[in-house]
C-alpha cells in the first residue's frame, strides 16, 4: 500500500509559478500511474494532469495544457507538477493520486477519479489577481 504526501502549495500572484511535489512511500512507485486533481470550494474534484508508470506519456486537461507540466522521478518516488502562468481560477486544493490497476483505456481512465485507489491529503494553491 502506497502513501502519498503533497507539498509545494502556497500563495502566488497571477502569472507566477509553483512546483508541487507528490512523495510516495510504502510501495513500488514505478508500478503506479499518477494523476493530479484539483478541487475548488463548492466544486467537484477534477482532473489536471496524469503520467504513466514509465513517464512515456502525459495527459492534461484543456484548462492547463501549455501551462502545467507533470513529470516523475521513480528513483526518488516523486511526481511533480510544474505550474506556470498561474491564473486566479487555478486556486484550489491539489491532490495527488496513484493507481496500480491496469487502465485499459488510458486516455479516459487516467482522467477519472474512480481509476485511482490511493490519494494524498492535498495542498492548497491560491492565486491572487
Amino acid at each position: 500500500q502506497v502513501q502519498l504526501v503533497e507539498s509545494g502549495g502556497g500563495s502566488v500572484q497571477a502569472g507566477g509559478s509553483l512546483r508541487l511535489s507528490c512523495a510516495a512511500s510504502g510501495g513500488t512507485f514505478s508500478m503506479y500511474t499518477v494523476g493530479w486533481f484539483l478541487q475548488a470550494p463548492g466544486k467537484e474534484r477534477e482532473f489536471v494532469a496524469g503520467i504513466t508508470r514509465s513517464a512515456r506519456t502525459t495527459y492534461y486537461s484543456d484548462s492547463v495544457k501549455g501551462r502545467f507540466t507533470i513529470s516523475r522521478e521513480n528513483a526518488k518516488n516523486t511526481v511533480y507538477l510544474q505550474m506556470s502562468s498561474l491564473k486566479p481560477e487555478d486556486t484550489a486544493v491539489y491532490y495527488c493520486a496513484a493507481s496500480n490497476v491496469y487502465m485499459s483505456n488510458i486516455y479516459m481512465s487516467i482522467q477519472s477519479r474512480a481509476s485511482y485507489n490511493y490519494w494524498g491529503q492535498g495542498t492548497q494553491v491560491t492565486v491572487s489577481s
